[in-house]
């Protein structure tokens, strides 16, 4: 069995990405990171009792690589008898539709199509290509953006139970190697390249300036999310544990409603009350920030009963003497003034 083969095993088995009976949707663009990540799952499939199903996407951005890579990758997956959907989406359209950039659209119709195949295929996992490089480059994309702890622990190995990254600890360089020890050939994505995507401008200008004052700034990328991530799982079962005990979830005209309660989110530790106050913007399916939550910590620790706070999409808060109330009073439509809670 090639090293690589064999650390992915091993990284399989470790975190239990994979379960003996399971179907497995592995994403294939044609890229040199995918087609390794398929051939070194199709290698493993006896070791891992499991089914192969590939999931390929056209974003509609590349018409005149698009053709190419669709008949380069029905042929390798012919080759190793495993079964192919793909589907065609306009990535700009919904951009333009969501007033979200070409890398977030494109990300979004993509799970999006993968959940489904999944669905349709029986299948439990959804294999990515995401590798150490990678994340290094994800740790500092969400640093530039702005981004809590949470966000620099980085991309996980399992995700949501559902997405799965055996690569994740494993530089691109030993997946280059692998491919070219076994001949197999890959298509070069030249959207790799385009200095209009941030990701592009961090892998090829910023972390190779950083790299020049610091040889190691990767490899301490990739630490930072390691030591972060088991934090992280720490915080969140903290958090699970006092959320029953203070927070009131109920529906209100099909939209929810939360009840926070005042007095023991006031004793938490201020890292608790943050976390609790994230948790409810994404239960009121809003976007938290730092900003939002240190207004509402605010609120709480001073400001007065009636005290009241505004938010996109008709969120409010209400403060009353015993707790925070979190409501849609109008519906989830952009509304100004004062509501009735």
């Amino acid at each position: 069995m090639h090293p690589l083969e064999k650390e992915v095993l091993h990284n399989i088995r470790r975190e239990e990405l994979v379960l003996p009976g399971d179907g497995v949707v592995v994403g294939v663009s044609g890229g040199l990171d995918s087609i390794c990540l398929l051939h070194v799952l199709a290698r493993l499939r006896p070791e891992l009792d499991c089914r192969l199903s590939v999931a390929h996407v056209d974003h509609g951005l590349r018409p005149l690589e698009a053709g190419c890579e669709l008949a380069m990758v029905t042929e390798q997956v012919e080759g190793l008898g495993v079964g192919l959907v793909s589907c065609r989406l306009d990535v700009r359209q919904r951009a333009t539709a969501a007033g979200k950039s070409i890398e977030h659209a494109a990300r979004d119709l993509r799970y999006q199509f993968f959940q489904q195949t999944a669905t349709q295929l029986g299948a439990s996992r959804i294999a990515v290509a995401h590798h150490a490089d990678d994340q290094a480059e994800e740790v500092l994309l969400r640093l530039i953006r702005g981004t809590a702890r949470s966000g620099l622990s980085g991309m996980r190995m399992l995700r949501d139970n559902l997405v799965i990254r055996p690569f994740l600890n494993i530089p691109k360089e030993k997946l280059a190697d692998y491919l070219d020890a076994k001949k197999i050939p890959w298509c070069e994505d030249s959207s790799n390249t385009d200095p209009a995507f941030l990701r592009n401008r961090v892998r090829h200008e910023v972390l190779p300036f950083l790299s020049r004052l610091n040889p190691a700034v990767a490899a301490n990328l990739r630490q930072t999310a390691a030591i972060l991530q088991p934090e992280e799982e720490l915080l969140e079962d903290l958090v699970d544990e006092v959320w029953s005990r203070m927070v009131k979830v109920s529906e209100e005209k099909d939209l929810p409603v939360i009840i926070v309660e005042l007095s023991p989110l006031l004793s938490c530790h201020l890292a608790l009350r943050r976390r609790i106050l994230e948790r409810v913007f994404i239960e009121m399916v809003s976007q938290p920030s730092f900003r939002k939550i240190s207004q509402i910590l605010a609120v709480a620790q001073e400001g007065a009963k009636g005290a009241r706070l505004h938010f996109s999409q008709g969120l409010r808060l209400h403060k009353t003497k015993d707790a925070l109330i979190f409501s849609y009073p109008e519906g989830r439509v952009a509304v100004r003034g004062n509501l009735d809670p």
